[in-house]
C-alpha cells in the first residue's frame, strides 16, 4: 500500500528531460552556480520575476542571457541608467505623417524574457513604470491597454555594494519579484575551471553553444501541469505559519504579504516538478523560503545595527516551526 502511495500521478518526464538539458548546458558555462540555475528555471516555470544580486563579474547578466537563449522566445535587454525615462522602457506614441494619426511604438519591455540590467540605477519614476507590467502583465499608455505575450518574465540585476548613482528599489517593486537570488564568488577550484574553459576557447564564445530547448507552448503546458501538482493541507499550513511568523517577529519591522505565501507554494511546486516529483515536500518549501522572503521583509533598526540579515531571520523562523512529516 505504501508503494502505491508514491506512484507518479502526473507524467513529468518530458519536462524533466528539458530541464536537465538546460541544466547541463548552463552548468557547463556557469561554473559552480547550480542553485542559481535551478532557481532561474523554477522562476520561469512559476511565472515569476527574478532579481539577481551580486558584485560585478559574477555572471549575473550572462546567467539571464543563457536562460533566454535556452528558450525559443523573444529576448529583450534594457540597460537602466539615471537618465532613463519611462517611455524609453514602455514605448511612446509617434505621429505618423502619412496617416495623420499617432501610432504606438513599443519599447524594449515588450518581449518574453526581459533583462533589466542594473535596475537600481534608474530613478523611482522609471522603476515605477514596471509596477503594472510586472504584476498584471499589461501596460496602459494614453488610456489603451497592451497585454504582454506569454511567457513574460523580468530578470533584473543589481550590485549590492555600489551606492553612488543608484536608487533603492521600493518595497512595492521588491514584492513583485518571486525570488531574489544572491550570486556569490566562485571557489578556488571553480575559478580555476572557469579560467581553463575560457583559455580553451579559440574563435567561439560560450553563448554559441546554447540552443533553444523549450518552446513557448511547452512552457505554457508545463505551467498548467505544475499548478495541478498535489500539496498536502499540512504543508499549506506550514507555509502560512512561516509567513505569519514574519509579521509577528520582534526582529522585523515589516513582515511578508500574502503574495509571499502564494510565491512559496507556486515555486515549491515548480521545484518538485523539476526533480520529477508530482508532490511537494517540506524540503521544497524550506529551499524556496529564503529567496522568496528575504527581500520582502525589513529588519528592525536594532537588528540591522547588530549586523543580522533578513536571511538569518528567515532561517531562525523556519527552525522554530515544527516541520510536518
Amino acid at each position: 500500500m505504501e508503494e502505491e502511495q508514491f506512484n507518479q500521478r502526473t507524467d513529468l518526464s518530458a519536462l524533466t528531460d528539458a530541464v536537465n538539458h538546460i541544466r547541463s548546458v548552463l552548468s557547463n558555462i556557469i561554473i559552480g552556480q547550480k542553485q542559481v540555475i535551478d532557481f532561474l528555471i523554477v522562476g520561469l516555470l512559476s511565472d515569476g520575476h527574478i532579481l539577481i544580486e551580486g558584485v560585478p563579474g559574477v555572471a549575473k547578466t550572462l546567467s539571464a542571457k543563457l536562460l533566454a537563449k535556452s528558450i525559443d522566445a523573444q529576448f529583450s535587454r534594457v540597460q537602466f541608467t539615471p537618465d532613463l525615462m519611462p517611455s524609453d522602457v514602455l514605448g511612446t506614441p509617434i505621429f505618423n505623417t502619412k496617416s495623420g494619426d499617432f501610432e504606438f511604438r513599443k519599447g524594449p519591455i515588450f518581449g518574453n524574457i526581459i533583462l533589466v540590467d542594473e535596475i537600481n540605477r534608474a530613478p523611482a519614476k522609471t522603476q515605477s513604470a514596471l509596477f503594472e507590467i510586472m504584476e498584471e502583465r499589461q501596460v496602459t499608455i494614453d488610456g489603451t491597454t497592451y497585454l504582454m505575450e506569454e511567457p513574460f518574465m523580468v530578470l533584473a540585476t543589481q550590485n549590492p555594494i555600489e551606492q553612488e548613482g543608484t536608487y533603492r528599489l521600493p518595497e512595492a517593486q521588491l514584492d513583485r519579484f518571486l525570488f531574489k537570488i544572491e550570486v556569490k564568488y566562485p571557489s578556488l577550484e571553480e575559478e580555476t575551471e572557469i579560467l581553463m574553459k575560457q583559455h580553451s576557447l579559440v574563435n567561439k564564445t560560450l553563448l554559441d553553444e546554447v540552443k533553444p530547448v523549450l518552446s513557448v507552448q511547452q512552457i505554457k503546458s508545463a505551467r498548467e501541469t505544475i499548478r495541478s501538482l498535489f500539496v498536502e493541507p499540512k504543508l499549506i499550513e506550514f507555509i502560512a505559519k512561516i509567513v505569519n511568523e514574519t509579521r509577528n517577529n520582534p526582529s522585523l519591522y515589516l513582515g511578508a504579504s500574502p503574495r509571499a505565501s502564494l510565491a512559496i507554494i507556486h515555486s515549491a511546486k515548480a521545484l518538485a516538478a523539476i526533480q520529477n516529483r508530482d508532490f511537494v515536500t517540506p524540503d521544497d518549501i524550506i529551499t524556496v523560503a529564503v529567496p522568496v522572503l528575504a527581500h520582502r521583509i525589513i529588519l528592525s533598526p536594532e537588528k540591522e545595527m547588530e549586523g543580522i540579515t533578513t536571511t538569518d531571520v528567515v532561517h531562525q523562523i523556519i527552525k522554530r516551526i515544527e516541520v510536518p512529516r
